[in-house]
């Protein structure tokens, strides 16, 4: 049976997970510490889960690049936005969440779909935009295999947390938890309660609290990952 337009549209699943700010705490998420941070609207990404015959981990056509007009071109892109883009978040994320489906019971429909993303957020900037990647194409993930309420808000964090280990990236849980919940979170990752629960507790809050508030960035991309070690 053909498939229509609209049909084929409306199977195409779009999720989308926004910058985080670090407002107080960063980053004591990584020894035990409390946070405060929020998502902000201005930047995000943008994942697209749509099916299909095989599994395909769609490069994007700026961030993803493999061609260049000159081999001075191709170093300069490296120099400016380094060798990665965003099809091995997607892959992490990808093993990440089936391990821990298969560890945890979890049955999958064995059905594939193709992965796509987008993003306007800062390469490197502080702002978190590989693991708003990590996090959209979670969603994704979780709608598609209909598993949402199987795999609980808190442990969702520690996910993609994972993902982004997978890949060698050095950081905390506080930006996933705020991309994960949105809004203005307030967070405890007192060993006691990781210990216990496996995560933090987590603590959304109203963002009208927040005093108004400029974000002020730097054009010259580095990876926070130093800071963590």
């Amino acid at each position: 049976m053909a498939v229509t337009a609209e049909a084929a549209a409306e199977m195409v699943l779009e999720r989308r997970a926004y910058a985080r700010v670090g407002l107080l705490g960063n980053p004591s998420d990584v020894y035990g510490g409390r946070a405060l941070s929020f998502a902000i609207a201005d930047f995000s990404a943008t994942v697209h889960l749509r099916p299909s015959p095989e599994l395909l981990i769609q490069p994007h056509p700026h961030h993803d690049l493999v061609a260049f007009p000159s081999l001075p071109q191709l170093v300069s892109r490296l120099q400016s936005e380094g060798y990665y883009g965003g099809v091995r978040l997607l892959m992490a994320i990808c093993k990440v969440f089936y391990n821990y489906c298969v560890q945890n019971n979890i049955s999958l429909k064995a059905e594939n779909f193709t992965l796509s993303y987008d993003t306007n957020i800062p390469r490197q900037s502080g702002l978190s935009g590989s693991s708003a990647i990590v996090c959209a194409a979670l969603s994704c993930l979780l709608d598609f295999y209909n598993v949402r309420h199987l795999i609980k808000v808190e442990m969702r964090p520690n996910l993609i947390l994972n993902a982004e280990k997978e890949l060698g990236i050095v950081a905390g849980l506080q930006d996933r938890v705020a991309q994960v919940y949105g809004g203005l979170v307030y967070m405890d990752f007192s060993q006691g309660h990781m210990d216990k629960l496996g995560h933090g507790i987590y603590m959304p809050l109203d963002v009208n609290l927040l005093p108004p508030l400029y974000l002020i960035y730097a054009d010259n991309p580095s990876d926070s990952g130093p800071q963590h070690c």
